[in-house]
C-alpha cells in the first residue's frame, strides 16, 4: 500500500469514528442507554472506533476566559472593554428583553460610573469623570428608558448631574463594600447561565443545518420565479404604455378629423392581447376587446380563499382539561393562532363558527371542570394563553354573542384581574377582553355588579404607574359602564372619588385617554347628586384650566361637560333593549405579539400541532358572512350612548370602516329618551365623536 493509498484509508477511518461518535452522542443526548450498551457493543466486536465528543472541552475553555475577562473589568472599572465585550458576548434577545439582563445592566452602568470615587483614585482627571457621567447619562436617555417607569431605578436617573455622589445621602448605600460584592456575585451567576456552552448533539446541528439549506434553496427558487414575474409586469408595463400613448394619438387624430383603419385597431388589438390571441377571435366585432380586458381582471379576482383543515374538537378539549401543562399552553396558542392568522372574511369566519358550534370553550357543558377553568390554573402561561385566547374571541362580534353565553365569564375574568400582579401581561389581556365583552349590555350589568368600576377608579388613581395600552383600555372601559344608570349610581356611591380621579387624567400627558374621561364624566354629571359634589369641589374652574392650550375638539367637549354640571337635568328611566353593536373585526395589533410560550426544537406548535395530532372530519362550517344592516343617517343625539373600544378605532384608521359610519354610530339599543335629554347630548357627541376620531389615529401602531 503506497503511502497516499494510506493516507486516504486513514481519513476514511477518522470520518467513520466521527460519524460512530456522533450517533453515540445523539443516542446519550436523546437517553437511549440500553441503545449505547448494544451499539458500544457491537461496534467493539466489528473493531470499530467510536472517536469522542471534540469540541467541549475547547468551548468551556473559551466561556472561562470569557468571564474573567469580564470579572476584571469590572474590578479595574474599565467601562469601555467592558461594554464592547457585553455586546460580542451577550445575545440580543438577552440583553433586550430579559427583565434580569435589563436590571444587570443598569446597575453595572452606576458601578462603573461611581468607580473613582469608590476607588478614592487620585489618576482620575475631571474629564474622565465627566466622561463617564456623560456615558451613563447617554444610556439613561437610550436604552436605560425601558427602566423609567420602576420606582427602584427612579432615583439613580439623577446620578450623572451630582458632581460628588459620595457624599450624597440618597447614594449611601452605593458606596457600601456590600453592593459592589453582591453586584459581583449577580455578575457571575449572569455570565455562567448565559455563556453556558451548548449541549445539543452534532448530530442534530447537521440535521438543523441541513434543513436551513433546504429552505434556502426553496427561497432562493422563489426568488428567481418572482424576478421572472417582475419582469414580465415590467414588459406587460412597458407594452402597456407603448398602446395607451398609440391610443392617444390616434384620439387626436379623429379630433383632427381623420379616420382610423381597421388594420390599424386590429394592431393595437394584438399589442393588448398576444399571449391570449387564437386564431377565431374577431377583434372587428364591437365590445370584443373590452370584454376580454374585463376578463383578464376577473381572472384575478376569482381566486377562492383556501379554507384550514378540520379538527377534532373532542380531542382537543380532552387534552386541553387532561394534558399535561406544556402541552396545554401550546395548544391554547395554536388555536388563538389559527383564529387570529386566519384571513379576514370567509376563512376567519369558518375558524369561529367551528369554535362555536363544537362549543370549543366548554359553556354549554355540565361537566364540573371545562376548558374555561383554565383560567383559574396555576400555572401562569396556561392562564396568560387562555386570556389571549379569550381576547381573541371577543374581538369578533360573533365571538362576543358566544362569549356572552357563558354567565361565569365576567366574574372569572374580573376576579383575575383583581388577583394578578400589576406588571403580569396576563393582566393586561384580560383587561382588554373585558373592555371589548363590555361593548355588550347583559356583560356590562355583569360588571357593574361585581364592582368592577370602583376597581378602576382606585388603579387609575395611580395613572402614572401603568402603561399606556393598560391607561387606554381602562378608561375605555370605565366611559363604557358609566354609559348605565346602574353604573352612573356605582360612581355616585363615592363621586368626591371618582370625579377627583377623573379631573386628574385630564391633564393626563396621553391625550388618547381624554375623549374616554371625557365620556365618562359627562355621564355621571347626570346624577344630581355627582353634579352638587362637583360644584363643590370646583370641577368647572378645573375644566377651565384644562381647555387651554388644547385642541378645539377636546375643548369643546369640555364646554359641553360644563353645560352638563350647571343642568337640571335628571337620569331618566333606561331601556333593557339590547341591539349588538356593529362592530365585527376588532382584532388588535397586539394579538399575537410578545409571545410569552416559545416552542423547542422540534417541537409541534402551531398549525403544524393542530394538524398533526388533532385532525378532524367535516368540523368545519361555512357560515355566510352577516351583512351589516344599512347605516342610519348621523344621528348625534345618540353617539354617547353607544359604547365604544380602542381597537374599533385602531380599525376605523386603518381604513376598514369608513370615516362617515365612524362619524354616525348606530345606536347600542332601542328606545327614544325625552327631547330635553336628546337636545343635550347633540353637540356634545358630535364634539365627542370627532375627537375620538381624531386623538386615537396614532395609538395602535404595534402589529399582529
Amino acid at each position: 500500500m503506497s503511502a497516499r493509498e494510506a493516507t486516504t484509508m486513514g481519513d476514511i477511518l477518522a470520518a467513520e469514528a466521527n460519524i460512530l461518535g456522533m450517533i453515540k452522542e445523539y443516542l446519550k443526548f436523546e437517553e437511549f442507554d440500553e441503545t449505547i450498551h448494544i451499539f458500544e457493543k457491537e461496534c467493539k466486536n466489528k473493531g470499530k472506533l467510536v472517536s469522542k465528543p471534540q469540541g467541549s472541552a475547547f468551548r468551556d475553555s473559551k466561556s472561562h476566559t470569557i468571564q474573567k475577562n469580564f470579572i476584571e473589568c469590572f474590578d479595574d472599572g474599565d467601562h469601555k472593554v467592558f461594554y464592547e465585550l457585553w455586546a460580542d458576548s451577550i445575545p440580543p434577545e438577552v440583553m433586550d428583553t430579559d427583565a434580569e439582563a435589563l436590571s444587570l445592566e443598569f446597575d453595572l452602568h452606576i458601578h462603573f460610573t461611581i468607580y473613582p470615587w469608590r476607588s478614592h483614585l487620585a489618576t482620575y482627571d475631571q474629564a474622565e469623570l465627566e466622561e463617564r457621567r456623560h456615558s451613563f447619562k447617554q444610556y439613561l436617555e437610550t436604552r436605560g428608558t425601558v427602566l423609567s417607569q420602576h420606582t427602584k431605578f427612579l432615583p439613580y436617573y439623577a446620578l450623572p448631574f451630582i458632581s460628588n455622589p459620595s457624599i450624597h445621602p440618597s447614594f449611601k448605600t452605593l458606596f457600601q463594600d456590600s453592593w459592589a460584592l453582591q453586584l459581583k456575585d449577580k455578575l457571575k451567576q449572569f455570565l455562567s447561565a448565559t455563556l453556558k456552552p451548548s449541549n445539543t448533539p452534532r448530530l442534530l446541528n447537521l440535521y438543523v443545518l441541513q434543513q436551513l439549506q433546504l429552505q434556502l434553496m426553496e427561497s432562493e427558487r422563489r426568488n428567481a420565479d418572482y424576478v421572472q414575474r417582475f419582469q414580465k409586469m415590467q414588459a406587460d408595463y412597458c407594452n402597456l404604455t407603448e398602446t395607451t400613448a398609440e391610443l392617444v394619438d390616434a384620439l387626436e387624430a379623429t379630433i383632427s378629423g381623420k379616420t382610423i383603419s381597421p388594420e390599424y385597431i386590429q394592431s393595437v388589438y394584438v399589442q393588448l392581447f398576444s399571449s391570449q390571441m387564437r386564431q377565431s377571435t374577431d377583434f372587428t366585432r364591437p365590445g370584443t376587446a373590452s370584454s376580454m380586458l374585463r376578463a383578464s381582471i376577473t381572472s384575478h379576482r376569482s381566486k377562492e380563499v383556501p379554507m384550514l383543515p378540520s379538527l377534532d374538537y373532542e380531542k382537543v378539549k380532552k387534552d386541553l382539561i387532561e394534558g399535561r401543562d406544556r402541552l396545554k399552553s401550546l395548544l391554547l396558542q395554536a388555536l388563538r393562532w389559527r383564529l387570529t392568522r386566519s384571513l379576514p372574511g370567509e376563512q376567519r369566519d369558518t375558524v369561529l363558527q367551528a369554535y362555536i358550534n363544537n362549543d370549543l370553550l366548554e359553556c354549554h357543558s355540565a361537566k364540573q371542570k371545562t376548558v374555561l377553568h383554565l383560567m383559574a390554573s396555576d400555572n401562569e402561561i396556561i392562564r396568560h394563553n387562555m386570556a389571549r385566547l379569550l381576547n381573541a374571541f371577543a374581538s369578533l362580534a360573533e365571538g362576543r354573542a358566544y362569549l356572552s353565553q357563558i354567565p361565569i365569564l365576567p366574574k372569572l375574568l374580573t376576579d383575575t384581574l383583581k388577583t394578578e400582579e400589576k406588571d403580569s401581561p396576563t393582566r393586561e389581556i384580560v383587561l382588554m377582553a373585558l373592555q371589548k365583552l363590555s361593548l355588550r349590555r347583559s356583560q356590562q350589568t355583569a360588571m357593574i355588579e361585581d364592582d368592577l368600576i370602583s376597581w378602576l377608579v382606585d388603579e387609575l388613581q395611580h395613572s402614572d404607574f401603568l402603561n399606556d395600552n393598560t391607561l387606554i383600555y381602562s378608561t375605555a372601559l370605565l366611559m363604557n359602564l358609566c354609559l348605565r344608570t346602574k353604573g352612573k349610581w356605582k360612581c355616585a356611591e363615592n363621586a368626591k372619588h371618582v370625579l377627583k380621579v377623573l379631573t386628574d387624567l385630564l391633564g393626563h400627558e396621553n391625550h388618547q385617554i381624554w375623549p374616554y374621561v371625557n365620556g365618562a364624566l359627562y355621564n355621571i354629571l347626570y346624577i344630581p347628586s355627582v353634579r352638587q359634589e362637583a360644584k363643590e369641589m370646583s370641577v368647572e374652574e378645573i375644566l377651565c384650566c384644562y381647555s387651554k392650550d388644547r385642541n378645539p375638539h377636546h375643548n369643546r367637549q369640555i364646554k359641553f361637560i360644563i353645560d352638563q354640571l350647571n343642568s337640571a337635568q335628571v337620569q331618566g328611566p333606561e331601556s333593557d333593549n339590547e341591539v349588538e353593536e356593529e362592530y365585527e373585526d376588532l382584532m388588535d395589533t397586539y394579538a399575537d405579539t410578545d409571545e410569552t410560550l416559545q416552542p423547542e426544537p422540534r417541537e409541534l406548535s402551531g398549525e403544524s400541532l393542530l394538524t398533526t395530532e388533532y385532525l378532524g372530519i367535516m368540523t368545519n362550517v361555512t357560515k355566510w358572512r352577516r351583512k351589516s344592516t344599512p347605516l342610519p343617517q348621523p344621528d348625534v343625539d345618540e353617539t354617547l350612548q353607544r359604547p365604544v373600544t380602542p381597537s374599533s378605532q385602531r380599525n376605523t384608521e386603518g381604513g376598514n370602516v369608513p370615516l362617515s359610519r365612524y362619524d354616525s354610530r348606530p345606536p347600542t339599543r332601542c328606545g327614544s329618551r325625552a327631547s330635553a335629554e336628546r337636545n343635550g347630548y347633540r353637540d356634545f357627541e358630535r364634539c365627542l365623536t370627532q375627537t375620538l376620531h381624531w386623538c386615537l389615529c396614532p395609538i395602535f401602531s404595534y402589529n399582529n
